[in-house]
């Protein structure tokens, strides 16, 4: 048979045709992949001399999913159908065709891939590999059978939970549920593909009895159905709110399952054409990509960025030990954690054991692993001098420009000429603690988010004369250690600090004007954030905001200036958690809201003759929305940042921003700019100055522009 596929390399011998997918990076079942199967086993399934195909992948991946970029840009229903049912025609030839198919699963097995695999008559999967139905984490439904012939496979009540929740479980637990039929190491794969492929041959195995689409014994009564979804409905409603995907799989649930699968099929492509046309799909899918491509800027575009292996870490607080768990957790980086003494260091490494705790609550490392990491990886020291051969510093010490200079001073004079150096700092300015170097150029902003081994974003801060060279090797070194780079300019707050500030800041004009407090944190919880201002400032600290502020007041002006009501909440001394009280009170069983706090808030509303205020819900989030649109226009003004895409992930993975409704900046272009201009001009005359539109906001609105280009 032919061996020329652009994506499919075919050998055959004994009568066992194998096909090795290779669609790089990830083996993606692209259209022309597609369309390369239909006619590979059409072929083989006409070809008297195979009697049994086997299918695997090349690299690391079986089949890590269809290809998103395809099927993102689909406009009409109609032409959505149709590719859907192309592709089941594909699935189901192989599922009820004249010869065995055996998946040898040697990757990734995500979405499409696993949905492939299951249209197979037997899966054999390497040790560790990952299986599962991701689809709803881009807001969409599997589109080609998964729906159906996962609960056939592991019964109802496992495939619920793997695709309303997109998590895959791994080969040695889909071996336990028979989602797969063996699993062989990786050199033996092919061979134990081969001895089922001739299990089917000599009739040990029953080809018609193993296709998918003929095992029902998993599957539940009619009474039992309807329990399940009836509870599955309940715990989604709680689980799922803003997302629309998990409902429409247990819709496919409800309403397939039948003996007849083709008319289950057909449903399940309609109910994901209401994904696809949804807000929700464009808005996840959209982050998925940008999150992708974030960090790939055309001024970096070709360099070669310097190779990080050895790195050095200033500072052994919860920042710092943070930012050494993330190297340790990724092969190939030495660590070399430095602090002003013997006792400081102590409690560095004390702070980096405990980062580790969850790994070994959870087994996923033994102490006797642990400490070995600890031996060959991480050197402690409190001389300087170690740092001689690093190839990035990353400085993680108190927040003061003077004690930071200094470092960065002695360590010019010690590192090589060609180490990067990087600052944490969240709030000083990176220009000017670079200008104490004689090559300021090759300092960078690394402001990781707390905590540091665990949230995705990695805030990249240019100075002025930061270097593309610089830059290039940074974003490198965020992927390497699997952050998501947003690239950003030095600014006050540089971009998540301050427009998270603008965000949940302006909650405090609302209080001044007579709202509860309490209809706030249930509005912006609501509208889908982790938490609402008051929670979030109890727990980072209101002494800490309210520096932020006065730092904001003084470097960006009146607009900034500090609202009376948030001077007299920092002058009760209540700070919030860490102080046993902020705006709640946590030194009962259940926090409470905080009698000072609420006096304060009494007594400003009593001597400015304000009554309370009822406000729905909606416009307390439309409120808190204009000023955070506004505060991103003001950056770009003043060249923070341009890309609208990076701004709404810095938010998104910074701040717990519900990915669903896409970022900021997506929300303000289904809003559209003029409403958006005329509710601030009204919040201007009403608070003052904080919701002065900016200029490119006042220009989009005349104009009819949007944030994002038409189509993005």
């Amino acid at each position: 048979m032919r061996t020329d596929y652009r994506s499919i390399q075919v050998e055959a011998a004994d009568g066992i045709a194998v096909f090795r997918i290779h669609n790089p990076p990830v083996n993606q079942l692209s259209e022309h992949v597609v369309r390369e199967l239909a006619e590979a086993f059409g072929e083989a399934f006409r070809d008297g001399s195979v009697r049994a195909v086997v299918i695997t992948g090349s690299g690391k991946n079986f089949v890590a999913g269809a290809d998103i970029t395809q099927i993102k840009d689909i406009r009409t229903r109609q032409t959505l159908l149709e590719l859907l049912r192309q592709n089941n025609r594909v699935l189901n030839a192989i599922e009820t065709g004249p010869k065995p198919v055996i998946a040898a699963i040697n990757g990734a097995c995500l979405g499409g891939g696993l949905e492939l695999a299951m249209a197979c008559h037997y899966r054999v999967a390497a040790p560790g590999v990952d299986l599962g139905q991701p689809e709803v984490q881009l807001g969409l439904i599997p589109g080609a059978g998964g729906t159906q012939r996962l609960p056939r496979l592991i019964g109802l009540p496992n495939a619920l939970e793997m695709i309303t929740t997109g998590k895959p479980i791994r080969s040695e637990k889909a071996l336990e549920r028979r989602l797969v039929d063996e699993i062989a190491p990786p050199e033996q794969l092919l061979a134990v593909a081969r001895r089922a492929a001739k299990g089917f041959l000599d009739g040990r195995l029953s080809l018609g009895l193993r296709a998918t689409r003929a095992r029902h014994e998993r599957l539940p009564s009619a009474a039992e159905k309807r329990a399940l979804l009836d509870f599955a409905r309940l715990m989604t409603a709680a689980k799922a709110k803003g997302y629309l995907a998990p409902f429409k799989a247990l819709d496919a649930f409800e309403r397939g399952l039948h003996f007849d699968i083709e008319a289950d099929l057909e449903m399940e492509a309609e109910l994901f054409a209401d994904c696809l046309f949804s807000d929700v799909a464009r808005n996840l899918i959209g982050i998925f990509l940008n999150t992708r491509a974030a960090g790939r800027l055309p001024r970096i575009e070709g360099l070669r960025p310097a190779p990080v292996r050895s790195v050095g870490v200033l500072g052994g607080g919860v920042m710092g030990s943070g930012i050494v768990h993330l190297l340790l957790v990724h092969e190939g980086m030495q660590a070399i954690l430095w602090d002003i003494d013997e006792k400081a260091l102590e409690r560095g490494m004390a702070g980096v054991r405990a980062t580790f705790d969850y790994h070994l609550k959870n087994k996923k490392i033994t102490p006797e692993a642990l400490e070995a990491l600890f031996r060959e990886r991480l050197t402690c020291t409190t001389e300087l001098s170690r740092l001689k051969e690093v190839d990035l510093v990353i400085e993680a010490v108190v927040e003061d420009m003077a004690v930071k200079q200094k470092l960065w001073k002695e360590l010019e004079g010690i590192c090589r000429p060609q180490a990067v150096f990087a600052t944490n700092t969240s709030a000083l300015p990176i220009t000017e603690m670079a200008s104490v170097l004689a090559d300021p150029g090759r300092m960078i902003g690394l402001h990781f988010f707390n905590p540091a081994h665990r949230m995705q974003l990695l805030e990249v801060i240019c100075a002025e004369k930061t270097t593309n060279e610089t830059l290039a090797t940074s974003v490198a070194f965020a992927r390497a250690v699997r952050k998501i780079p947003i690239v950003v300019n030095d600014g006050p707050g540089f971009y998540v600090s301050r427009q998270l500030s603008a965000f949940m800041g302006a909650s405090v004009f609302l209080m001044a004007d007579g709202v509860d407090p309490a209809a706030i944190e249930s509005a912006v919880v609501d509208f889908g954030m982790p938490m609402g201002p008051a929670a979030l400032s109890d727990l980072t600290g209101i002494d800490i905001n309210y520096r932020v502020n006065r730092t904001f007041e003084m470097r960006l002006g009146p607009r900034w200036k500090v609202h009376p009501l948030t001077e007299a909440i920092y002058q009760t001394g209540c700070y919030g958690r860490k102080t046993g009280s902020g705006y709640m009170d946590y030194s009962g069983p259940q926090p409470v809201p905080n009698p000072k706090v609420t006096a304060v808030l009494q007594d400003y509303l009593q001597r400015h003759g304000i009554p309370p205020r009822q406000m729905p819900a909606s416009e307390i989030t439309d409120v808190l929305l204009a000023a955070a649109v506004n505060e991103a226009a003001y950056m770009i003004e003043e060249g923070i940042c341009d890309r609208p895409q990076d701004m709404d992930l810095a938010m998104i993975y910074g701040t717990g921003f519900p990915p669903f409704r896409g970022g900021i900046l997506r929300c303000a272009d289904r809003w559209g700019a003029r409403p958006i201009h005329e509710l601030l001009l009204e919040l201007e005359k009403r608070y003052g100055s904080r919701f002065t539109p900016a200029r490119l906001l006042a220009d989009m609105a005349r104009e009819g522009r949007t944030f994002y280009p038409a189509g993005a």
